[in-house]
């Protein structure tokens, strides 16, 4: 029997009750395989400054290092927004990209069918849409130095954060984003801002010398302004989209609300080693909604599924969590963000209801 350790990192607000039904998937696909899932539970971000005054203590971080894979819910929340910046939730996030070398960022935003009428947008430019951002996870401006906020002579403030990439970071993302553009369409768009920021000038030069090794996959350009545009206009002209860290932040959360919610959207941030990963929905921990009972589960699930393709080798059981959710959806569940009032054939269901429907499925 296989063996896999996963550490689990449910964090702030909703996390705990998100994770807690992909837990339960998980455990499901357990029953099912030849595999042994033995999960870790640490605390992290708002949690950890409460219990131990760090948003990452050092037994949290090498619980994360010895897996072979990191399962995580959100961090932050109003609660901890007052504290120096260096000590807020947030940090902890950036501390476990940095300390796992998570550099490649992987986003899918597909349409269900189900649920073309939770999109603002109409069905016609919905319909079909499959698209995954690649977004460079360790680099750019929330990494780059200096950075910081200084005090000017004449009293005033200056804040500071710096764009920085080299070679070998644009490199190593471009390939990511090459071979995962193989293994669909083989379409990738790589997006800049290279006609105003020497950063991006650099990455494009680097991206177009990268393609020339894959020249099965069409690559094209475009700034990131006219993408983000692109993107609500016509979402179905991408399949692979690759950029640096920010943009990437900021383009995937708005292709999000093409599904018509965020809280459909898992995510895998993957490392040079196999067992340097870590899974989680796109969205935050919405502590508004904290304690509901309300909060969508299923962009926590499908990160479980995105865990067992890409650090587990069990693509046949991550399609079975997809189809499952699928089938969930087209039996009418909904959570509260997706739910259309007076839409026949649906129903309003909890977080705990949402994911008991999913491993009734898969049972």
């Amino acid at each position: 029997m296989k063996k896999f350790n996963v550490a689990v990192l449910p964090g702030d607000g909703i996390g705990s009750e998100i994770v807690a039904e992909a837990v339960k998937v998980l455990k499901t696909i357990e029953k099912k395989t030849n595999v042994e899932f033995v999960l870790t539970e640490a605390l992290v971000g708002g949690a950890s400054i409460d219990a131990y005054g760090r948003p990452l203590t050092d037994e949290t971080l090498s619980i994360a290092l010895k897996s072979d894979a990191v399962l995580l819910g959100a961090v932050g929340g109003t609660k901890w927004e007052g504290l120096e910046y260096s000590m807020r939730p947030e940090r902890a996030l950036l501390a476990l990209r940095k300390e796992l070398g998570l550099f490649a960022n992987l986003r899918p935003a597909r349409i269900y069918k189900p649920l073309i009428d939770a999109s603002t947008l109409k069905p016609e430019v919905i319909d079909g849409v499959d698209l995954m951002v690649v977004r460079e996870l360790t680099g750019g401006l929330y990494f780059g130095a200096p950075r910081g906020v200084e005090k000017l002579p004449d009293g005033a403030e200056r804040g500071v954060n710096t764009m920085v990439y080299t070679t070998p970071e644009i490199e190593r993302i471009a390939c990511a984003a090459f071979d995962a553009a193989r293994k669909r369409t083989k379409k990738l768009c790589s997006v800049d801002k290279a006609n105003v920021l020497e950063t991006t000038e650099l990455w494009r030069r680097v991206v177009i010398r990268v393609g020339k090794d894959y020249p099965d996959v069409a690559l094209s350009h475009m700034y990131v302004d006219n993408c983000a545009m692109q993107l609500v206009r016509n979402p179905k002209q991408f399949d692979v989209i690759v950029t640096e860290n920010m943009f990437g932040d900021i383009l995937s959360d708005e292709a999000s609300m093409l599904t018509g919610s965020i809280g459909m959207l898992p995510s895998a941030s993957l490392g040079a080693a196999k067992n340097r990963a870590m899974y989680e929905p796109i969205h935050g921990s919405a502590p508004d909604i904290a304690g509901k009972g309300i909060a969508n589960p299923i962009a926590t699930i499908l990160s479980v599924a995105m865990m067992l393709k890409y650090s587990f080798d069990m693509e046949d059981a991550a399609a079975k969590i997809e189809t499952a959710v699928e089938n969930v959806l087209e039996k009418g569940f909904r959570t509260a963000d997706i739910y259309s009032v007076g839409k026949t054939g649906t129903r309003r269901v909890s977080c705990a209801e949402m994911g008991a429907a999913i491993v009734k499925e898969l049972a």
